[in-house]
């Protein structure tokens, strides 16, 4: 009974019906090959799981002891068995080959299967080469043998050290440096091919509100700037600049272009053509057009190109091409001048600046705020106003293409990553104001106090304000962590391939009407309880309802 009246009520009903879950889950083939494909469970990757966990037993080990150690009441004996269980690990994926498969499994689903040479061309689920193979297995050892030597060093210097010496704090920086990033790789990076969908979904989460919540710090930083004349006057001087540099870029001198040869069939397109040009032809806006609706047109590398085209007859009776590229003995039917592409680009998005600059400080002035102030509340506000899945297709798909195409394909992140900043930038502003209450939760009194014994702004935020908000917080943070974890479903319109992504996928595949869509509203149920129970722990641990 006291078990029972521990656990949330929400709990007990899920727990009330798991035989039935996992009876359905055990009887039925239809569901069972649902969850696996939900889940992720690649072909072979049983051999994969051993490994895994023996990796994430010795990282973990490490970190353990160091939390335990610092406890205020530290816990030594437990914190030695932990240690005595990573060496074990350690020692079983040094002198052992349990741990090869994952090793493999990771590089293998880690690199690009189509340019390079470590796995085999067409081959599903991905495998390495033999030469790659054997190279993994070398690296791994190596990797094992720094890992149980780090933990060696570590623990002996741990407990072996006098209390509060310098061994012992450098045994646990060690420790926490080295096996913290060590179980960050295995959560968070490493490709688990055993439950790649389920991973995908939960990192996308946890990425997403770690960045969310940083985003939502700095909107709240933001507001808190206050007003000063030098602010107003800076961001007055910036907005005339970058006026001038649009200025400077659109009048840039045009180029001329000349539309040369006949309408009868289709026009050449000489790329970096200006691409308005490119639409007044295609659309007829130029007054020699024809009364057709719209020009086909066919584009080509170079001028020469396109009138190698023209004179073979290949469809092509016309181009579009700069005027000093045009053959002499050619009908012009139009001529005229365009600013090139990437100078237009750049005075647009200069004085798109200037403008939004230019507001800023006019609203700073205004209202006697700082100008990113003004431009804070104005993301915030923004940002809740438009929905979160226009938010994942827009950052998704036309401003990371224009990102790529601006920095000419150097910045070009895989669609996990542009879902998982989208979704950070739609939740920093809902995370903003649960921050911002919390600060204005505390008394005011305190930060004067803060200030009256000569705490800076930056100390009086780190060591009085922060510190009681997020306790205050804790609460609609943990709601927004359930809710951030519910919407990753949102990314699969990015094709990213994640528990709905991929139960689409089986569907289609299969056919079967309920079995997909039952397994994956089941399975997120006990994602989102899990993340509750969480919540509720750290609630009960911070005591936020009794402050």
């Amino acid at each position: 009974m006291p078990f029972i009246r521990s656990v949330r009520p929400s709990n007990l009903v899920i727990l009330a019906s798991l035989p039935f879950i996992v009876y359905l889950f055990g009887t039925s083939p239809d569901y069972q090959r649902a969850l696996l494909a939900i889940v992720g469970v690649e072909q072979g990757s049983a051999a994969f799981l051993p490994g895994f966990l023996l990796w994430l037993a010795a990282c973990t080990s490490g970190v353990a002891v160091v939390l335990l150690l610092r406890l205020q009441k530290p816990r030594r004996r437990l914190a030695m068995a932990l240690a005595a269980a990573g060496l074990l690990a350690a020692a079983v994926i040094l002198f052992t080959d349990v741990a090869s498969p994952f090793a493999a499994s990771v590089v293998a689903n880690g690199v690009d299967p189509f340019t390079s040479s470590l796995v085999e061309k067409g081959v599903t689920p991905r495998r390495l080469t033999a030469a790659a193979a054997l190279m993994v297995a070398e690296r791994g050892t190596w990797l094992a043998v720094i890992l149980a030597a780090v933990l060696a060093a570590g623990f002996a210097l741990v407990f072996a050290g006098p209390e509060g010496g310098k061994a012992r704090r450098a045994g646990l920086w060690l420790l926490g440096i080295v096996n913290g990033a060590g179980l960050v790789f295995l959560l968070l990076l490493a490709p688990l091919a055993f439950a790649s969908g389920l991973a995908t979904t939960i990192r996308a989460a946890i990425l997403a509100y770690i960045l969310a919540a940083f985003l939502g710090l700095l909107w709240v930083a933001l507001l808190k700037l206050r007003h000063s004349r030098a602010s107003v006057i800076g961001f007055a001087v910036l907005a005339l600049l970058l006026a001038a540099a649009s200025a400077w870029f659109l009048m840039q001198p045009r180029d001329r272009y000349v539309l040369a040869g006949t309408l009868e069939g289709k026009i050449g397109i000489v790329s970096n053509t200006p691409a308005a040009l490119i639409g007044d032809v295609r659309f007829g806006r130029y007054a020699e057009a024809p009364a057709a609706a719209e020009t086909p047109v066919r584009t080509f590398a170079s001028p020469a190109k396109a009138l190698e085209a023209i004179a073979a007859g290949q469809g092509v009776s016309g181009a579009l091409l700069p005027q000093s590229a045009a053959p002499a003995d050619m009908p012009v039917i139009w001529q005229t001048e365009a600013l090139n592409d990437r100078d237009r680009a750049a005075g647009i998005t200069t004085a798109v600046l200037a403008i939004i600059v230019a507001l800023l400080t006019f609203g700073g002035y205004l209202h006697r705020r700082h100008p990113l102030s003004i431009g804070a509340e104005f993301v915030v506000d923004t940002i809740r106003g438009i929905p979160m899945l226009v938010i994942v297709l827009y950052v998704g798909l036309p401003l990371s293409g224009a990102l790529k195409d601006a920095t000419q394909g150097v910045f070009d992140p895989p669609n996990l990553v542009r879902g998982i900043v989208a979704m950070a930038i739609a939740y920093s502003a809902y995370l903003a104001e649960i921050f911002r209450s919390g600060i204005n939760a505390v008394p005011v009194g305190q930060i004067e106090a803060a200030a009256s014994i000569g705490l800076n702004r930056w100390q009086t935020a780190r060591f009085i304000i922060l510190p009681q908000a997020l306790r205050i917080v804790i609460p609609p943070l943990g709601n927004e962590l359930i809710a951030i974890l519910k919407d990753t479903s949102l990314l699969s319109i990015l094709s990213i391939r994640d528990v709905t992504q991929r139960m689409r996928e089986f569907q289609s595949a299969s056919f079967l009407a309920f079995a997909p869509y039952n397994s994956a509203a089941i399975l997120y149920v006990f994602l989102t309880l899990a993340a509750a129970t969480l919540v509720s722990f750290v609630e009960k641990k911070y005591d936020v309802k009794h402050r």
